[in-house]
This record gives structure tokens, C-alpha cells and sequence, in this order.
């Protein structure tokens, strides 16, 4: 199942933001901090008391900079109402009850999905009597914080969960691959469904922005059982027409959360964006597999025998955070290398699901510090104790030393190198955890 959304509405400059970079410091889940991924996100991934959950600040949609607050606010709302699980409308204590927060209050009521009140800025127990007066917004009981100094912050939350829908209990078919195709609008998600699957079993048009929900395909290839996901295409800020369009983050959003492998979705045409940058980096930050399908390769301007691997140093320079994801070129149209897809993403979901022995690791370890001794670092050396896999889908490695701290990045990386020199674990991320080791352990 995927996890819930809630989404963040209000008026700017109540601490919308300020809320939800202050959860994302309380607890967010596992993120590779790899340099080349985007930070410019308008999602994040948190835990509460075991409750895993995508917070959303739709403040971060793509909203025409030029429009009136009220009208951007009306538009926030409609996107949370639509889309996400949870709302959660954030108001200003200090500044009082506003005629905005009145009209989105109005919205909020008709809408089917639990929502919370918020009223931030209540830094003081004497600014408590601020609450009281948003009673009149007939959305339940005000709670009280302050974002700023994560006061309450707790209280907030339990609330929120406490909101979550309950699940079905539907349990994901084991032997099933799930695909999520995603990608800017008009790159073609559509097509190369449709060119997989051997019949138009999606509507295919050229007006981006056509697919608007997530639709599920099953189909069998080869005496393996796949599902597709198609997603709405993400759009570039500020050139959203149909306010419905900028449903299309959240839904890729929970489409990924659901794959096992992605197919990322690159216009030959276009080359690479900034807006493929924050996807991709989206499909990484999620631990998914990763497959890049540079599609329309058929019309490829001047094109001659170097064009595919200049545009592959290209990509691996501007997507660096993936180099470990094949790369194919194909034409949905034409129907080039389409045939090959099911069997990369195959491929990807058996290094996913690939677990490497404790001894063999040891050996790697060992065979890696003699060939490129951990560095010194203020007079102390790192030493390696162990290391043992944790985890599938990804891969998940917890390495022991005597001091974490101790632990550069780069000789990380260069562990998570030879890693892939030894087994490969194409398509996939890898997270490696550095702990220290207790030193009755250590004896």
C-alpha cells in the first residue's frame, strides 16, 4: 500500500514551510544526502510513532506566482481536496482570523478528507487565547503551535495519524514486478505503456497532460507477472494551464511509492531538464530501481554513430545520483528496443532483491582497506570491523567501525564501488550505514 498524503494549505507567510522543514528535522525517512540530488523539494517522506507517511507543501506547486492569494489559496485547496489524505490548514495566530483563511475554511468543509486545524505562532502559553477565535471556522478543534521551536509539534502529529484512512489489507502479489512509468508531460509515458503492453489499453495523445490518474495494467511476460503504473506527467513551475495538471506530483509521487522498479522517462528531443533532474531525483530518494528510458530516439536531431554515447556522458553528468541505472534508447513509436524494457526491469528487481553472505562482505572489506587504507583523520584511523546486509529492495549494508565519525563520504563511496564492481547491483541504489561498534564487541 502506499503511504498516505497530507497536504499543507494556507495563506503565505503563516509557516507553512517553516512546519514542513521543522517535521522533515524531527524524523524523515531514510534519504541518500548524495550530492547532485535535487533539495529543492516540495515533499518529504516522514515517520510518526510507526506511521510512515508523504507530507506535501503545496505551497511548492507549480502556482502562477502572479496569482491573487485568495485565488492561489482557493487552488492549494483544491489540489489538497483532490488529491491527498490528509489536509492540514495552517492559519496565523498572531495576525488573527483573516477573510482568506474564512474562504478556504468554507472549502475545506464540503471537502470528503480529514482536516486539520493549525494555528501556528503560538510561541507562549499567554498567546494561547490566540486558538480560540478559529473555533468559528467549523473545522474542529484548533491546535495550538509554533513551528518555529517545534512546540506542540507532537501533539500535531498524533493527530494527524490518528486521521490516516485505514487500510485494506490487500497484500502485494509476491511474484509480481510493479512498474511505475514516470516523467514530464508529453515524453511519451503513455506511448511506451501502450507499446509494452501490444494494444492501446491507455488513451495516447499529444496535449500533454492527458493521463490524470495512475492507471494499473497487469499483464504476464515471458511466465512473469508485471504491473504498470502510468502517472501524469510532471509539469515545469510556472507553466501549468489546468489547475487539475498539478495533481500530477502528488500522483507520481504515490505512484513510485508503490513500484518496484521506475521507468524514468527522458525526451531524446529535449535532452535533459531540470525538471528530469527533480524526478529522477525523486524515483533515487525513494530507494526504488531505476531504469532510464530515453525515449523518441527516432527523431534524435542529427544524429550519427557518437550521438548515444555523447548523450549517455551527458545524462550521467547531469543525473549523476544515477549512475548506477541502465540507460535504454527506444522509440514507442516505432517500437525500438520496446521488447527490451520488461527484461531490464527484470533485470533491476533481481540485483534489488540480491543478498550477499556476512563472510563474503568481510572478504570485500578486507580486500578494499588493503588495497586503500581508510585515510587519517585529526591523528585517529578508521578502523572497519564489519560488515553484514540488512535489507532488500534496496539493498541495505550496515558497516561497524570504531568511530563514525571518522568515515569520510568519499570513502564511503569508494565501499559502495566495490560493492558494485563485485556484484553489480545494476538499476538499484545502495545505503550504507555507518555504526560504531560497542567496545565489549570490539574485545
Amino acid at each position: 500500500m502506499s503511504k498516505p498524503i497530507v497536504a499543507i494549505v494556507g495563506r503565505p507567510n503563516v509557516g507553512k514551510s517553516t512546519l514542513f522543514n521543522q517535521i522533515g528535522k524531527q524524523r524523515v525517512s531514510i534519504v541518500d544526502d548524495m550530492p547532485g540530488v535535487t533539495r529543492d523539494r516540495i515533499y518529504l517522506d516522514a515517520e510518526w510513532l510507526g506511521h510512515e507517511f508523504t507530507m506535501i507543501d503545496t505551497g511548492g506547486i507549480e502556482l502562477d506566482e502572479s496569482d491573487h492569494i485568495l485565488r492561489s489559496m482557493r487552488q492549494q485547496a483544491q489540489i489538497a481536496m483532490e488529491e491527498a489524505d490528509v489536509i492540514l490548514f495552517v492559519v496565523d495566530g498572531r495576525a488573527g482570523l483573516t477573510p482568506a483563511d474564512e474562504e478556504v475554511g468554507h472549502l475545506l468543509r464540503a471537502a470528503k478528507k480529514p482536516v486539520i486545524l493549525a494555528v501556528n505562532k503560538v510561541d507562549s502559553p499567554e498567546r494561547q487565547m490566540d486558538v480560540y477565535e478559529f473555533y468559528s471556522l467549523g473545522l474542529g478543534d484548533p491546535i495550538g503551535i509554533s513551528a518555529s521551536n517545534a512546540m506542540n509539534l507532537g501533539d500535531l502529529l498524533d493527530v494527524v495519524v490518528a486521521a490516516f484512512p485505514e487500510t485494506t489489507g490487500e497484500d502485494k502479489d509476491a511474484d509480481e514486478i510493479s512498474i511505475a512509468v514516470i516523467g514530464r508531460p508529453n515524453v511519451g509515458k503513455s506511448s511506451i505503456v501502450n507499446a509494452i503492453l501490444g494494444e492501446e489499453r491507455v488513451i495516447v495523445s499529444d496535449v500533454p497532460g492527458t493521463t490524470r490518474d495512475a492507471i494499473d495494467t497487469h499483464f504476464v511476460r515471458d511466465e512473469q507477472k508485471y504491473m504498470l503504473i502510468d502517472t501524469a506527467g510532471m509539469r515545469r513551475r510556472g507553466k501549468i494551464d489546468a489547475p487539475v495538471e498539478r495533481y500530477s506530483v502528488m500522483r507520481s509521487l504515490r505512484a513510485i511509492d508503490r513500484a518496484d522498479v521506475v521507468l524514468m522517462m527522458i525526451n531524446a528531443a529535449e535532452g535533459i531538464t531540470e525538471q528530469d533532474k527533480k524526478i529522477a531525483g525523486y524515483a533515487h530518494e525513494s530507494g526504488r530501481g531505476v531504469v532510464i528510458v530515453v525515449n523518441k530516439w527516432d527523431i534524435f536531431p542529427d544524429k550519427d554513430d557518437k550521438s548515444t554515447l555523447r548523450f549517455t556522458e551527458d545524462l550521467r553528468d547531469q543525473l549523476g545520483f544515477l549512475q548506477y541505472a541502465p540507460i535504454l534508447y527506444a522509440s514507442a513509436l516505432t517500437g525500438q528496443r520496446v521488447n527490451r524494457v520488461t527484461e531490464l526491469v527484470k533485470y533491476v528487481a533481481e540485483q534489488q532483491s540480491m543478498r550477499i553472505k556476512t563472510s563474503v562482505l568481510n572478504d570485500l572489506i578486507r580486500d578494499a582497506v588493503s588495497v586503500n587504507p581508510p585515510p587519517m583523520h585529526r591523528g585517529r584511523q578508521l578502523k572497519i570491523l564489519f560488515m553484514t546486509q540488512a535489507d532488500v529492495k534496496p539493498p541495505k549494508f550496515i558497516i561497524f567501525v570504531n568511530d563514525p565519525e571518522l568515515m569520510h563520504f568519499s570513502y564511503l563511496r569508494f565501499i559502495e564501488n566495490r560493492l558494485r564492481e563485485q556484484f553489480g547491483f545494476e538499476g538499484t541504489p545502495l545505503v550504507l550505514i555507518v555504526r560504531k561498534r560497542k567496545e565489549e564487541e570490539e574485545a
